[in-house]
């Protein structure tokens, strides 16, 4: 079987998954005894406190779940990441349509890998506009097909690896 490919995130991403996950983790004892007090209570067919609680045990146990598999597959590496060329993980200055007065800066990756920095979007990997552009080096023009069927190309100002303390400032041309 193909060793799955580890998916970027950024290392802010990554502290904020794992401190999530302690506390959910951290939280399971006291989930536990309200289960257990509200099973005390008697009839569990008509008992709400006794549902409500088996209820946020099981969605505290699919955020675990769900949290430890991102982590798992996942990598704040950027070894493969190079200056000048859109890759997973790279933060790219582009403009579309021949227009360089229409500017966008964004982080190609997973939303999982989506920074903290609000004015950085986050477009995934397998977007049209994501994949159209791995690969690219600045200066290349590429195309895809929008969700609304219109064709638009896209030009890579500048491509760098992330990095958070200067990932949404816009390179001056």
């Amino acid at each position: 079987m193909a060793e799955q490919q580890k998916q970027y995130i950024t290392p802010e991403t990554k502290a904020k998954l794992d401190s999530e996950l302690q506390v959910l983790i951290d939280h399971r004892p006291v989930v536990a005894a309200e289960i257990n007090e509200r099973r005390e209570e008697g009839d569990l067919k008509e008992n709400a406190g006794y549902d409500a609680a088996r209820e946020m045990q099981d969605q505290e146990e699919a955020r675990i779940k769900q949290i430890s598999e991102l982590l798992a597959n996942s990598t704040t590496e950027r070894t493969a990441v190079q200056e000048g060329v859109a890759h997973i993980g790279s933060v790219v200055h582009v403009y579309y349509n021949g227009d360089k007065d229409a500017k966008e800066t964004f982080l190609i990756g997973t939303r999982a890998a989506a920074s903290d920095n609000k004015d950085l979007e986050t477009y995934s990997e397998q977007s049209p506009l994501g994949s159209a552009l791995i690969g690219a080096q600045e200066g290349e023009t590429r195309e895809y097909t929008a969700p609304n069927g219109k064709t638009i190309s896209v030009t890579v100002e500048s491509a760098a690896p992330y990095d958070s303390a200067k990932a949404a400032t816009p390179r001056e041309s």
